[in-house]
């Protein structure tokens, strides 16, 4: 597979974005290190505290540890000075070796027409604003893009959706407030089939207060778009907000009990300073994240490549 190429422009958002996340996770270490020349024992325990407190998570904490210390034992003497370098080559290596096993392609919306996203995620976490985003960057490659307002249970998502759908200068299907959401998503692909549409986003209700509620509607929307497009949804992507730190883990583990989640967005980095759960989630879930939200501009929702992203991150 061939690298994509990461514009400089890419990289001074993507280095703008996670400048929070890197000011306390530098500050943290510096604090850590302070007045130590070697990585020791003791180094590394205060390490995995600043790696923890960082929302990289415990797992994959003790993962990047393990590296280190294997490191450490076979180079025999490593300064804290190269401390940062180390974290950054074994946090890449770990990822790249994810993805050896799972690779990470974008949206093969070649593949098939329409193309249908099923966008999941509970509310607030920045669902329609990816959707809306996602939207602009497929016109914007040439592709015919439809909405679906499938989230009936609320009507600020469905003006909301309108808002994006008239930047973007498309289409969308919607009905009342309150509304069968299947019949909703069955209208929307009756019409983009009608329409030969190229690309299908349905945006879906997030509410996870009851998770049996929300399994058995996402699994009756399944169903009806498979009465139109057999092999429908192509990718049901989970939104996840990146400012919630942990409790992002637990959203994508409530979500991938209710059903089958094929790639994650995570949104809402650049306000945060806890961009170390990308690390964490990119790790700990066989599901690729394919998107990340660094900025408010539509063109801040960008492409996820871990090397970038590790080397934004830990960048002195």
């Amino acid at each position: 597979m061939f690298k994509k190429i990461f514009s400089k422009q890419k990289k001074e958002s993507l280095d703008k974005g996670l400048e929070k996340s890197k000011n306390s996770f530098f500050s943290k270490l510096s604090k850590a290190v302070a007045g130590k020349s070697k990585v020791d024992d003791d180094v590394l325990d205060e390490l995995e505290e600043v790696l923890i407190t960082s929302d990289v998570g415990v797992d994959t904490t003790l993962k990047i540890i393990e590296r280190i210390e294997k490191r450490v034992a076979r180079d025999k003497y490593l300064g804290t000075g190269e401390l940062n370098k180390i974290l950054r080559e074994e946090i890449a290596a770990l990822l790249t070796e994810n993805e050896a096993q799972n690779p990470t392609e974008n949206f093969d919306i070649q593949k098939t027409k329409p193309y249908v996203i099923m966008v999941v995620g509970v509310n607030g976490v920045g669902k329609t604003t990816t959707i809306g985003k996602l939207a602009y960057k497929f016109t914007a490659e040439g592709k015919k893009v439809m909405l679906g307002a499938a989230d009936t249970f609320r009507a600020a998502a469905i003006d909301q959706l309108q808002i994006w759908a008239d930047r973007a200068n498309i289409p969308i299907i919607k009905q009342k407030m309150g509304s069968d959401p299947a019949s909703v998503v069955f209208d929307t692909l009756q019409s983009a089939k009608a329409h030969d549409i190229d690309v299908v986003l349905i945006d879906t209700a997030g509410r996870l207060h009851n998770k049996i509620n929300l399994m058995n509607e996402l699994s009756k929307i399944k169903k009806v778009m498979q009465k139109i497009i057999p092999d429908a949804p192509h990718e049901v992507l989970l939104v996840l907000d990146g400012s919630t730190g942990q409790n992002a883990f637990e959203q994508a583990k409530q979500f991938t009990k209710a059903t089958e989640v094929t790639s994650l967005a995570v949104t809402k980095l650049d306000g945060t300073a806890k961009g170390g759960v990308v690390i964490g989630i990119s790790d700990q879930f066989q599901i690729p994240v394919k998107y990340i939200g660094v900025g408010e501009k539509i063109e801040d929702l960008q492409e996820f490549d871990k090397i970038e992203f590790v080397d934004s991150f830990f960048k002195e």
